[in-house]
Order: structure tokens, then C-alpha cells, then sequence
């Protein structure tokens, strides 16, 4: 007779609370030690235990858009002659910017940014939401009394050619795909 040497699984739920190894609190969570509420580490503490921060409409962390929104915000940015709007877009200020860098310190590189600053308040909506070139996004921080001229002059000018585009769609997406406006022309 063979005896099964796996061991079984037991869920925090099924444990006795007496006698669990699991920590009782996310303050426990981090090797032991007692966390500060409120604190970077007791945040992490409980998304390592699965507890979660405060949620609003049914999202977790409500300091950073949902993906829906995220779509949305990208939907309304002004479309790029000749591109396929669903790779290509330009933020507020007129930056080109690409769907695939996100967050990058690049000139094609985007953020969703929070017109009115979540820390001043604002909300992770679409009413709230604007694409912003990265290093734009960075230099804003939390200021709302920045002007659309200041802004424009954080901005990393890069000068992006078509083939330039098709090369970058190339290697992210391993083809190239005009916009309905692209006039029937093609790069050879």
C-alpha cells in the first residue's frame, strides 16, 4: 500500500485562530515585528495578507485609475493623422505618445494623470483623468496653479518619424496598422 506524502493545504479560514501561524493582524505580517498603522510597510503587510485598503465603487486602490477608465481616458485623447488611434495617441499638450510605454521616463512615454490631484482630493474618474506625457506627469506632481505653458516646457520633445512609428509598432506588436484617415499611402 502506498501512503500519499503530500501535505494538506489548510486555508486561513480553517485554521483555529488560537494556534494559527498566520498573523492575526497585518501589523503582524512582516516578520513578526509590529507595524504603525497607517504606514507604508503596514499597507504592504496587508496586501501580502490579502487584506485590502479602503475601496471605493468596488476597486481596491482608488489612488490609481481601474482599467475601464484607463480605456476611456486613452479613447479621449486626440487621435494621430495616419495611426491606428488604438496604438497612437497625443496627451493634453500635444505630445505624441505610444499605448505600450507607460510610466517610462521616454518622450513616447505616457501616465494617466489626475487633473485635479488625488491628494487635493480628486477622483480616480474619467471626468478626472487626462493622458500626460510621463516626464510632464512627474514634473506636475501634486500642483493644481501650474499653467498649460509651464507644463508644455517640462515637455521631452522627440521628433518621431513614420518609419520611426512602424518600427516601434514592429518590434511591440510585431506588425503595423494605419488609421482609417491614413489617405492610402504606405511607407516602403
Amino acid at each position: 500500500m502506498v501512503e500519499n506524502s503530500r501535505k494538506k493545504v489548510v486555508f486561513p479560514s480553517e485554521k483555529d485562530e488560537s494556534s494559527s501561524s498566520f498573523p492575526s493582524s497585518p501589523a503582524r505580517a512582516v516578520g513578526g515585528r509590529r507595524l504603525k498603522k497607517g504606514s507604508k510597510a503596514s499597507y504592504s503587510a496587508q496586501s501580502q495578507v490579502g487584506l485590502t485598503a479602503e475601496k471605493e465603487d468596488g476597486y481596491d486602490n482608488p489612488r490609481s485609475f481601474p482599467h475601464h477608465v484607463k480605456k476611456q481616458c486613452w479613447d479621449k485623447a486626440d487621435k494621430i493623422k495616419g495611426r491606428d488611434p488604438e496604438r497612437w495617441r497625443r496627451d493634453t499638450l500635444g505630445n505624441t505618445v505610444f499605448r505600450k510605454l507607460v510610466g517610462c521616463p521616454g518622450c513616447l512615454c505616457h501616465d494617466y494623470d489626475h487633473i485635479v490631484p488625488f491628494s487635493k482630493g480628486g477622483k480616480s474618474t474619467l471626468d478626472n483623468c487626462q493622458i500626460l506625457q510621463a516626464t510632464v506627469n512627474r514634473s506636475k506632481g501634486n500642483k493644481m496653479d501650474i499653467s498649460k505653458a509651464e507644463l508644455i516646457q517640462k515637455s521631452t520633445y522627440c521628433r518621431v518619424s513614420g518609419r520611426d512609428m512602424d518600427l516601434l509598432e514592429l518590434s511591440a506588436f510585431g506588425n503595423v496598422r494605419r488609421g482609417q484617415d491614413s489617405g492610402g499611402c504606405n511607407i516602403q
